[in-house]
C-alpha cells in the first residue's frame, strides 16, 4: 500500500506525462435581468404569503390563549362551586348528627334526672329512718346492739 507522500508523487508524475482531459460541468445559461426580476418578485410574494400565515397563526394563538384563560376561569368557578357544595354537605351532616344525638339523649337525660331525684328522696327517708333508730337505740338496748353491729351507732 502506498503512503500519502508516495501517492502524491505518483500523481504528480502522471500529471507531467500529459494533459488529462477533464469534463467540465454544464454551465447554466446566463439569466437576463427580466428573469432575475421575475424570480425576485416571486420570492417577495412568497415571503408576503409566509408573513400573512405567521400573522394568522399569531392571531389564532392569541385567540386560543384567550379561550384557555376563559376555560380556566370556568374551571376555577366550578371547583369553587364543588368545594362550597361539599362544605355545605359536611356542615349539614354534622348538624344533623348533633341534632340526632341530642334528641336521642334527651329521653335518657330526663329518666336519669327523675332517678336522681327519687334517689335523693330515698336518701332523705333513709337518713330520717336511721336517725329514728338511733334515737330508739338510746332507750332500747337491743336496737342499740343491732346498730353497733352494723356500725351505724
Amino acid at each position: 500500500m502506498l503512503r500519502f507522500g508516495e501517492t502524491a508523487a505518483l500523481l504528480m508524475f502522471l500529471a507531467l506525462l500529459g494533459p488529462i482531459k477533464v469534463e467540465a460541468l454544464e454551465t447554466a445559461p446566463p439569466l437576463s435581468d427580466r428573469e432575475i426580476i421575475e424570480r425576485l418578485t416571486k420570492l417577495e410574494a412568497g415571503q408576503s404569503h409566509l408573513v400573512a400565515k405567521i400573522d394568522a397563526n399569531t392571531a389564532t394563538i392569541a385567540q386560543l390563549r384567550q379561550d384557555m384563560n376563559a376555560q380556566f376561569d370556568r374551571l376555577s368557578q366550578l371547583m369553587l362551586g364543588i368545594l362550597g357544595a361539599f362544605t355545605a354537605l359536611v356542615a349539614v351532616t354534622i348538624g344533623f348528627a348533633l341534632w340526632d344525638r341530642r334528641t336521642m339523649v334527651r329521653p335518657f337525660e330526663s329518666k336519669v334526672q327523675a332517678m336522681e331525684e327519687e334517689l335523693a328522696r330515698d336518701r332523705e327517708s333513709l337518713h330520717s329512718l336511721l336517725e329514728a333508730f338511733r334515737s330508739l337505740g338510746k332507750s332500747d338496748e337491743r336496737v342499740a346492739d343491732v346498730l353497733r353491729q352494723f356500725r351505724l351507732l
